[in-house]
């Protein structure tokens, strides 16, 4: 196991938080997807220009990647990788974190990729609401990704439990 591709159900599964953990552990580079699909003031990358930074890291002998953007790459990292972590955990696992760890961001005011900061209106109201985006995403996700997933080789974790068993092992 030298790349691993770590995705989720919804947002606040932990994939950055395993990611980094799982790099630390393998000693090979992390990569957060959301710093390079995010630009300032939330421009996305171009999907083309993704591919492009994403290619050198791909090729490179070890590598954590956390997050999908399915709709911008297909299965390009997951093709790449050794080891697909997928994370579903349940609503009331990752839901509490979500609101949690963005709270704390706009409390105190963190900065994000690329100097983007989340904001309440952001997190609760209008079509780019976050929490709204998570809780429609993990049933789309649960559905899609045991096809998606079908030809790679995929771990799923279910609970914070099979986590820390999973990692544990790494």
């Amino acid at each position: 196991m030298r790349r691993v591709a770590i995705i989720a159900s919804a947002s606040g599964n932990g994939k950055t938080t395993l990611g980094r953990a799982v790099a630390a552990r393998l000693g090979v580079r992390f990569v957060e997807l959301d710093a390079l699909v995010h630009g300032p003031n939330w421009t996305e990358t171009p999907d083309e220009e993704l591919r492009a930074t994403l290619a050198p890291i791909l090729r490179e002998e070890g590598w954590v990647i956390d997050g999908d953007y399915g709709h911008k790459l297909g299965t390009y990292v997951l093709d790449a990788a050794d080891t697909v972590v997928w994370l579903d955990l349940s609503t009331r696992v990752w839901f509490p974190r979500l609101v949690r760890r963005t709270g704390r961001r706009m409390l105190r005011g963190e900065t994000l990729w690329n100097g983007n900061r989340e904001s309440l209106r952001d997190a609760v109201w209008g079509r780019r609401s976050l929490f709204g985006y998570a809780l429609t995403q993990q049933p789309r996700r649960r559905r899609e990704y045991p096809r998606r997933l079908a030809q790679l080789p995929v771990v799923r974790l279910r609970s914070p439990r099979e986590v820390d068993r999973w990692l544990g092992d790494v």
